[in-house]
């Protein structure tokens, strides 16, 4: 779209290909914190599921192994909190520390929440305190940074749907004058001073799409 529309020619459309790469990587990492924030969610579900077993008598390790079948009957067998429970389940099963296999999960998903429970756990389970409270605590502190950010997306919905147009404006603007007014563009296109123009409007839309991704995408 930036060869074509910016400068008319397939040679541009080569020359500028490799920005691809980064608008890729800007994607991926937009993606994984999708999944980083959505495992936060599903993990505050299984330790409440942890904490109703503990309530009822179970150990906390069986407490878990009770919350992964909750986590299949809530968000299904392929679920990621289901998957990573099931691992936790077979560590367990090797007599790896609970606290190791939770911080692995929380260091593998990037949330660094679990990895903050996880901590606070290990130093719980080796002075004897009170699993239930402190898993009690944990959930309240999740839940109350989700509820925070879930108030942050309705707020800043409408202005993330505006950023994603106004993304598209140029492109929609360019190819609508280029065909309605055919020749428009020509003083822009295939000479020395048109295409050091349209190199700078690229830059600042470059720049102006990283800005609004950055204002849009609010983390707690």
């Amino acid at each position: 779209m930036f060869g074509r529309l910016f400068f008319d020619s397939w040679l541009a459309v080569l020359m500028i290909s490799p920005i691809a790469i980064p608008w890729t990587l800007l994607q991926r990492k937009n993606e994984s914190i999708r999944k980083c924030r959505q495992i936060g969610i599903q993990f505050k579900d299984a330790i409440f599921s942890v904490l109703t077993s503990l309530k009822a008598g179970f150990s906390i390790e069986n407490s878990f192994l009770e919350a992964r079948r909750d986590m299949d009957l809530l968000y299904g067998k392929n679920s990621d909190i289901s998957f990573y429970l099931s691992r936790i389940s077979k560590g367990l099963k090797n007599s790896v520390p609970l606290e190791k296999l939770i911080f692995g999960m929380g260091k593998e998903t990037g949330n660094s929440d679990i990895q903050d429970f996880a901590l606070v756990f290990a130093v719980a389970k080796r002075s004897g305190g009170n699993m239930t409270e402190i898993i009690d605590r944990t959930i309240s502190v999740i839940s109350g940074k989700l509820e925070v950010e879930k108030e942050i997306d309705v707020l800043i919905s409408a202005k993330r749907l505006e950023a994603k147009i106004m993304n598209m404006v140029p492109f929609f603007i360019i190819f609508y004058i280029s065909i309605t007014s055919p020749g428009f563009f020509d003083a822009l296109y295939h000479n020395f001073f048109g295409i050091i123009l349209m190199t700078v409007c690229m830059v600042i839309y470059c720049i102006s799409y990283v800005l609004s991704e950055k204002i849009v995408n609010i983390r707690i």
